[in-house]
């Protein structure tokens, strides 16, 4: 199946001259010229087997009926319609990977054959729906697609495309082609099929037809008025059925709640006609004998006379033939319209009396709270009160005291006399109570999982409803009178002890509550169970601020808060800590043997000791208990430790202030002391202590050099750490420091000392700390207290502003207000408040700060009093450009030019802000176009002129239009947006020459030079195009083009590479197959010929050998993908091709003499060893042979003359192949589809 000619089943194995005892039979058998032989004598059935037996096949598809879901389609290509695209490709491997990509889109399996004469012949097997979908994608693919167009009427196009589209995708599976129809917006009323010719003509008859079809039905609309629609329609629509079914014509009839008089006949014109005939000839009638009668009618009696679902109103009607008309449910009146014959009314209207007074209605006093008691558990006592009354209809509605009765009257009386003793039972025996209680409460009464009110449910048998809507925070009760009584009684002693309950929260130190709680929870058991009334909740664990929180009576909550606090304290006794560090070398001293020390410590102090583990670097040990007890159990281990080692204790006086220093951030400069002293103790005093001993620890050694490094390190701390103190007012800070720290930032460069404000923690905000050497700290004191001097002398300033300029100052804010305190120095500026009418203004501050606010306020103000308003005209439709994008061009302006600009109201008229309007430049300007810029007269006229520069202008640039495709597209764009220009090229049927530029006057400018220069690039890059485009062609054997085309068109690439040529091989089998084409530059096309005529000559030098090899080991000889030959030709450095026909013999060996000779050999020996291996593979079978029979008949007759041959009659290659399209050979199964006729399966009979 993968070859250009496949092996077909009944195919004779050819066998070669070379196989020797079966070529020698052969080649002896005489044969007789008038003798044949019956097939069925020469090829006897198998032992045992039973000849076929015809069956009747309707017989047998009767009895098995078994649906299979996968369908097999055959069809044929003939060669004439085959696309030949691949056709001269080796081998047929891009059909197979096309059928591979339709398999995998459509899940069915494809079978491709090719035959002798080049047709192709397709197998499908799938889904019914796969199988269309791939017969219509192989159709595509490999048969020639024609395209055809058909005129159809645009009205019929819905019913061909059907619901959603379905129809058409479906008839384009079953016709395998592509029908495009016009989109409801396209007038065209051409629809277009491509596809093969076989498929459009299927295609088109479908579409025609379904044409037709539409063009034989018609819709008409008949107006009668609404009152005639029911004698049309008919009592429950069975006489407009009638008529439809008579004429076939669907009638629409508008319902009686829509107030239309339209009625819709739709179908075959013959029908439609009839019907509207009909349905006029009904109205004619009813017109001149219809009468009109209306009836007054209570509203509450109008369901009876219409009835369940109207079915009353259509009995009437179809009794009498009076239609009964109903006035809308929102009519105040109750009037009812009956239209129908003269004779019939009155009975029509005793009728509707009689209904309407057939049902009576009744109610019967019971408060709403025993309705649920009236319904009963499922309705029970409700059906138990109405199973007698059939016919009676009992209403309850919860919001009202009544209960509705409606039904035939006499029934009805009954039923209101049991209903009615039924309530009077319910009111005597049950009653209900309502308490208001507070909803903290609710979780409480209710309990956990609503334990505590369903207990009390069961033991009082009374109904509670606890409800929180409205604010009403109500608990019901309902029940019995004991029931309720008794339930009332414990629920108000419930919230009355609930009122007393008190919560109270205990604060205790995270590190107790472990202990607190005990081993697997003990100990707060035992205090839980000692005040069992009393609710103690523990903090979660890693909370280390939350309280115990104790709730209960109050009595019982402050006994157990006394419990916890003794408890507590008793606990933070026994749970003082110290940590005694001891070097790791002596902690086995302290351990003794066998753990007898630390023992006898432990045992006789009563504390815990806990050393830490091998592996740990600490050494320090950690002591727990009562405090008295942890101490002396340190001094016995300290007693120890001194006995075993020499170790001395020195105190250093170093003072308190530098320890912090001393000690560096994180303990880090401490560490490192005592590490390079040996490991050494260094202890500083409590923070709380007024000592100023550092105690040092260790060997002696070690000792002394971690002194004299704690001395030079405190001693260098001490030149560095002289302070003074500054004191300042806090209001006073802010001009100290300056803007953004300005001044601070001066005195520390100049004097090179720390300057400390105090901060919003500390105590005291007013002293201002200075550190460092004393020279420094005394610079920048005076420094300081020279500013504070001057910053002191605050005084308080007013001047007067116009009250009409308040309000700009004071605006978003005080956004103007904080901008002028931060550039004077915080001063602070108050405006009179809204309302009061007073222009006074008044300043705090230094006095110079106050002078240069002063200025500046005066100069806001001279700038709004020479504020002025013009106006700029620009056309609307330019208003978008000249704002920017999200205003950005005009925010630009206004920050430029200290100015406000506004923008009139959008014209709401559709077009008036389209740039591309054709507008009267000479028309007077609208009030939609003047544009208002307010501010300084000067920097109004900056700003008019920088919008008017905004307008856009449109300019024509010349540029050749053989230039106009290379400009368009990503250069365009690229100008467009470098340049805020828009670039309009003619369309392409236009010669013009002219690009129109639209944008600022600059912005055009420079896009017109960035044109010119673009004009001058293209024009160069046509130029070179046209010295690129030169073209040679040469003769070279085709034989050589593989070579030059090299191992993956490693050897071409390279060329093309070098020379920056494009090289064009001709296919094999051509008209000019030995003409290759380069194109470039002329000196690098010759380039480009002379490296490829070098390789050619190169191959000509070469020894060349034809080598004659039996086709039949080939493929052998080549290996999978040629993994063979490849060896062969990189062992012996040559180069070997085999022929392209498979019947070809023909193998040519290339390359230099001697390795061409060996590879010759080489490839023989294989030749023979392979052609052996096909001699044994086909050795004649032990079963008689033609070639015995053959030498059986030339036995008998050796001198017969030469006749036709041996001759078989009857065998299946003279028998005629089943036609797959014929019913008769292959009948269809019952039940089943008829299939389409399809070609047969190996091609048309010939």
């Amino acid at each position: 199946m993968m070859h250009q000619q496949s092996m077909m089943v009944g195919d004779v194995i050819p066998v070669h001259p070379d196989v020797p005892m079966h070529v020698e039979e052969m080649n002896n058998v005489g044969y007789e010229n008038n003798v044949s032989f019956a097939y069925d004598d020469l090829f006897p059935a198998l032992p045992h087997s039973q000849p076929l037996v015809q069956r009747n096949i309707q017989q047998a598809t009767n009895k098995l009926r078994v649906g299979s879901s996968l369908h097999t389609q055959v069809f044929h290509v003939p060669y004439e319609e085959r696309k030949l695209d691949n056709a001269n490709t080796f081998g047929e491997g891009e059909s197979l990977r096309t059928c591979h990509s339709i398999t995998k889109d459509t899940g069915a399996h494809i079978e491709i054959s090719t035959s002798k004469d080049g047709s192709l012949t397709f197998l499908i097997t799938g889904k019914q729906s796969a199988v269309l979908e791939a017969r219509r994608q192989i159709l595509t693919h490999f048969q020639q697609q024609a395209s055809k167009q058909i005129s159809i009427p645009k009205e019929h196009y819905r019913w061909i495309l059907g619901k959603q589209g379905q129809k058409l995708k479906e008839l384009e599976k079953v016709t395998a082609t592509k029908i495009n129809v016009p989109g409801i917006s396209d007038n065209s009323e051409i629809i277009t099929i491509t596809g093969t010719k076989e498929g459009i003509e299927k295609a088109e008859h479908e579409i025609r037809v379904c044409s037709e079809e539409q063009s034989r039905k018609a819709l008409e609309r008949v107006v009668v008025p609404k009152i005639y629609h029911p004698f049309i329609q008919g009592p429950y629509g069975e006489r407009a059925a009638a008529l439809s079914a008579e004429t076939g014509a669907r009638i629409h009839i508008p319902p009686a709640s829509t107030q239309s008089d339209e009625i819709v006949i739709a179908g075959e014109k013959n029908g439609v006609l009839a019907a509207k005939a009909q349905i006029e000839q009904i109205h004619e009638e009813m017109v001149k004998k219809c009468a009109t009668v209306r009836v007054e009618v209570p509203k509450s009696q109008h369901k009876y006379v219409i009835g369940a679902r109207g079915t009353t109103i259509q009995e009437i009607l179809k009794e009498t033939g009076v239609s009964v008309e109903m006035p809308p449910t929102d009519s105040p009146t109750g009037t009812i319209t009956l239209h129908g014959p003269h004779n019939k009314i009155g009975l029509a209207l005793s009728k509707v009396c009689e209904k309407a007074n057939s049902v009576k209605t009744a109610t019967v006093d019971a408060p709403t709270w025993i309705h649920k008691y009236i319904i009963g558990k499922n309705g029970s006592n409700i059906k138990k009160i109405t199973q007698d009354f059939s016919k009676v209809h009992v209403d309850i509605t919860h919001s009202e005291d009544k209960v509705k009765i409606d039904g035939p009257p006499e029934e009805v009386e009954r039923a209101q006399v049991e209903l009615d003793n039924f309530v009077k039972n319910l009111l005597a025996t049950l009653t209900y109570v309502e308490l208001s209680v507070d909803p903290k409460f609710f979780k409480h009464i209710i309990g956990k999982n609503g334990t505590n009110i369903n207990r009390l449910k069961d033991e009082t048998g009374v109904v509670i409803n606890i409800n929180e809507n409205d604010g009403n925070n109500i608990i019901r009760i309902e029940g019995s009178h004991q029931g309720v009584a008794d339930a009332e009684r414990e629920l108000r002693e419930m919230v009355m002890k609930l009122e007393n309950e008190r919560t109270k929260e205990v604060y205790v130190d995270h590190r107790y509550i472990k202990s607190l709680i005990g081993v697997r929870g003990e100990k707060i058991k035992e205090i839980r169970d000692k005040y069992e009334h009393v609710l103690i909740s523990l903090p979660d664990q890693g909370q280390k601020r939350s309280p115990i929180k104790l709730r209960g009576p109050q009595e019982d909550i402050e006994k157990c808060e006394k419990f916890l606090h003794k408890l507590i304290k008793e606990i933070a006794e026994s749970s003082f800590v110290q940590e005694v560090p001891i070097f790791k070398q002596f902690h086995k001293f302290i351990i003794g043997k066998g753990g007898a020390n630390l023992r006898k410590i432990r045992d006789e102090t009563q504390t815990v000791i806990d050393l830490p583990a091998e592996g740990d670097d600490s050494d320090v040990i950690t002591v727990r208990g009562k405090r008295e007890n942890v101490e002396e159990a340190v001094k016995r281990i300290q007693q120890i430790h001194n006995e075993k080692a020499n170790i001395v204790t020195e105190e250093v006086t170093i003072p308190p202030k530098y320890y912090n220093s001393l000690i560096g951030a994180g303990g880090k400069l401490i560490h490192s002391i005592m590490e390079e002293c040996g490991g050494v103790l260094i202890k500083f005093p409590p923070t709380d202590s007024e000592s100023d001993k550092v105690i040092i620890k260790g060997p002696s050694e070690d000792v002394e050099k971690a002194k004299q490094q704690l001395l030079a390190h405190a001693n260098e701390r001490e030149l560095t750490s002289h302070t003074a103190t500054v004191r300042a007012k806090s209001e006073h800070h802010k001009f100290l420091i300056g803007k953004n720290g300005a001044n601070i930032k001066k005195i520390r460069e100049q004097t090179g000392a720390r300057i400390i404000f105090p901060t919003e923690k500390d105590e005291d905000k007013e002293a201002i700390f200075i550190m460092g050497r004393e020279e420094q700290v005394e610079a920048a004191r005076k420094q300081l207290e020279t500013a504070v001097a001057e910053i002191s002398n605050v005084s308080e300033g007013e001047m007067s502003v116009a009250l009409k300029h308040h309000r700009h100052f004071v605006a978003r804010r005080g956004e103007v207000l904080r901008r002028i305190a931060e550039d004077c120095g915080g001063v602070q500026i108050s405006f009179p408040r809204q309302g009061v009418n007073s222009d006074r203004v008044v300043l705090k501050g230094p006095k110079e700060c106050i002078e240069v606010a002063k200025a500046r306020i005066n100069e806001i103000i001279e700038d709004l009093e020479a504020k002025v308003t013009i106006e700029c005209v620009i056309p609307q439709r330019h208003h978008r450009t000249v704002m920017g994008a999200r205003g950005a061009k005009v925010k630009d302006i206004t920050a430029e030019f200290d100015v406000q600009i506004k923008f009139p109201e959008r014209d709401t008229t559709e077009g008036a802000d389209v740039p591309g309007r054709d507008i009267d430049e000479n028309a007077e300007p609208g009030p939609n176009d003047i544009i208002k810029i307010t501010g300084r007269p000067e920097n109004c006229e900056g700003a008019k002129k920088a919008l008017l520069e905004q307008v856009p202008i449109t300019i024509d640039v010349e540029v050749p239009n053989e230039l106009h495709r290379l400009l368009a597209g990503q250069k365009r764009r690229e100008l467009m947006q470098t340049y805020d220009v828009h670039i309009l090229l003619p369309p392409n049927e236009d010669t013009s020459d002219i690009v129109k530029v639209t944008g600022t006057p600059t912005s055009v400018e420079n896009a017109k030079q960035a044109l010119t220069e673009k004009i001058a690039e293209m024009e160069k890059e046509k130029e070179d195009r046209l010295l690129r485009s030169f073209e040679l062609k040469f003769k070279v054997d085709p034989e050589y083009h593989p070579l030059v085309i090299g191992k993956g068109g490693s050897v071409i690439t390279k060329i093309r590479t070098d020379f920056g040529v494009q090289i064009n091989l001709p296919k094999r089998g051509e008209p000019d197959d030995d003409i290759i084409t380069i194109q470039g530059y002329e000196d690098k096309a010759h380039q480009a010929k002379d490296s490829i005529m070098a390789i050619v000559h190169q191959l000509d030098n070469q020894y060349r050998e034809e080598v004659d090899i039996d086709p039949r080991v080939h493929r052998r000889l080549i290996g999978l993908r040629g993994k063979n030959i490849r060896r062969i030709m990189d062992e012996y450095k040559v180069d070997i091709r085999f022929p392209k026909h498979g019947d070809d013999s023909i193998v040519v060996i290339t390359g230099d003499e001697d390795n061409v000779l060996n590879a010759k050999e080489h490839l023989l020996n294989l030749a023979e060893e392979y052609l052996q291996d096909v001699a044994d593979r086909y050795q004649p079978p032990a079963a008689p042979s033609l070639g015995d029979f053959g030498a059986v008949l030339g036995a008998e007759n050796p001198n017969a003359p030469a006749g036709p041959g041996f001759v078989v009659k009857g065998g299946p290659w003279e028998q005629r192949a089943p036609d797959t399209a014929s019913t008769h050979e292959f009948p269809t199964m019952p039940g089943a589809q008829q299939p389409q006729p399809s070609p047969a399966a190996w091609g048309p009979r010939r």
